[in-house]
This record gives structure tokens, sequence and C-alpha cells, in this order.
């Protein structure tokens, strides 16, 4: 059996008690560590916390594990229970789907056991989770890429007066430029980069202004967020202009750019705009 567990976003507790059921009768667990983080997962110690809970050790699979061999994963699981544990809902990357359908060609049973994740999180703000359009990744740009393909989702969703979720680039356990160039000895990692809103915000209006065909502006409305799901997540809304000035803190961070609004909507999100914040402060 392979049970794919579903973590929440918070800490080691946030797992459901099924999910601990199951984590606790398998004989190997694994812990999907690139899609995304726990809060604590970032620190040196979150990987022995969980593991103090669980009462299991537990194996990081990393991107090269889970890509080019899971098929060793689910190898054992052919013979024994696995547990796989993502962070957020396991439906929540594409990755994991493709897991199961490997799992399922191999005749391996798959049990899935859900939780909260940031596609459901973000309801936080007061914005109506079915009045969002189509999500997009921001992936962070370098000298020679600059990708802006997600610029036609957001006008799109702008367009019909959907909100829109920007997932941020998280780059953990990245190959080296110089790494993957070489032919010959040890692979080189570049340190673990977690996008911010800020950035994201930069980027954005970077295209905007390449663009220029007005999907957003620096006074278009948004919402930041910062460690959802745990006990200091921060929710700041605000125009685009307005939180490039805003320090979010520690990762993860996402980003929701604010279509039309109903007034229950308006209601609950000025409770998190940036001027409130700051005349409470």
């Amino acid at each position: 059996m392979l049970y794919i567990i579903g973590l929440g976003l918070g800490d080691e507790k946030d797992i459901t008690l099924r999910g601990l059921e199951a984590v606790q009768k398998s004989q190997k667990v694994f812990i999907e560590a690139y899609t995304s983080l726990l809060s604590f997962g970032i620190s040196s110690d979150g990987l022995s916390t969980l593991e103090k809970l669980y009462g299991k050790s537990i194996t990081v699979a990393d991107r090269e594990m889970v890509e080019e061999k899971a098929d060793d994963i689910l190898l054992e699981a052919t013979s024994s229970d696995v547990a796989f544990l993502v962070v957020g809902d396991p439906f929540g990357a594409t990755t994991h789907t493709d897991l199961v359908v490997r799992a399922k060609k191999l005749g391996v049973d798959v049990k899935v056991v859900h939780n909260a994740s940031v596609m459901n999180a973000i309801g936080v703000c007061g914005l109506q989770l079915y009045r969002y359009g189509e999500t997009v990744s921001l992936p962070f740009f370098t000298d020679t890429w600059r990708p802006d393909s997600f610029y036609e989702k957001i006008q799109r969703n702008r367009k019909l007066g959907l909100h829109t979720l920007c997932l941020l680039d998280i780059r953990v356990k990245e190959p080296s430029l110089e790494s993957l160039c070489s032919y010959r000895g040890k692979k080189q990692y570049e340190p673990p980069r977690f996008m911010a809103v800020s950035v994201a915000i930069e980027q954005l209006l970077e295209v905007e202004q390449m663009r220029g065909e007005n999907a957003y502006t620096e006074d278009t409305t948004c919402v930041g967020f910062a460690r959802l799901g745990s006990e200091d997540q921060l929710v700041v809304a605000g125009s685009m202009k307005q939180l490039l000035e805003v320090d979010f803190g520690p990762p993860l961070h996402c980003l929701v750019i604010v279509g039309d609004t109903h007034p229950v909507e308006e209601e609950m999100l000025d409770f998190y705009k940036l001027a409130k914040k700051q005349g409470q402060a």
C-alpha cells in the first residue's frame, strides 16, 4: 500500500488522525521536500520534530529522488506499507498525481489522506474561493530567462473579474549552472531560494511595462500572504506599490491579485488593508 498523506501548512501537528495512523503503521516514510515546505521545515531541526511526534524515521525525498527514483519508492510499496508525506494537500502538485498513476500501473494500492493547502487557506483574506480564476506560478527571473506566459492568464482572469492566486517560486537543491555544464565530479547545488512578495510584484510590474496591455498596474489591489497556516502567518492587502514596501518576513509567501469584489469580500478584506494596519500600530 502507498499512502499519500497531506501534512497541512503549519507544523507537525497539522497532520490528520487518519494520516498519523497511516504513518505509524508504514514500514517506510518519505517526505517530499521541493514543491513546498512546512513553515518550520526550513529550520535544521524541522525533520527531527516530525520524527519525534510521528515516531518514525523519515527519508527526505528531494526532486531527484521523486523524479528519477520514484520506482524505488513504488517497489517498496508492492510488498509493504509506504507513506509519502506531502506539504499541504496530496494533489497540490502534478508530481504527486504522476506518482499515483505510476503506482496504479504497477498494481500498487493507493490511499490518499487529504489536508489543507494554500489553494483553500487563502480564503482567510475574505476573497471567496469560487471567485478565483486560473492559478499561475511565478518563477525567478534570471539574466537570460524572463518568462511571461503567466501574463495572459492573469489578463483573462482580470477581464472576467476573477481573483488570481500567484504561487511563488521555491528553489531547493537546484543544481548549479557550473555543475550542469560539467561532465564529471560531484553535483553542486545552489543555496535554497524562496521568492518574496516584493520580488513577485517587481517581476509582475516589469512584465506589465514590457507588454503594456494594462492587465494590472501598480495601483491594482493585491493580497500578500506569508507562512499561511502557522501561528505567525501574515496577511496584508494593498496596492502593488504599497505591498512592495512591506516586509513579509521568512518564507513561504504567495500573492493574490484581486479581481472584482462584492460587499462581503470588501468588508473582510478591509481588515487586512495596509492603511488600517498602520493606523492600529
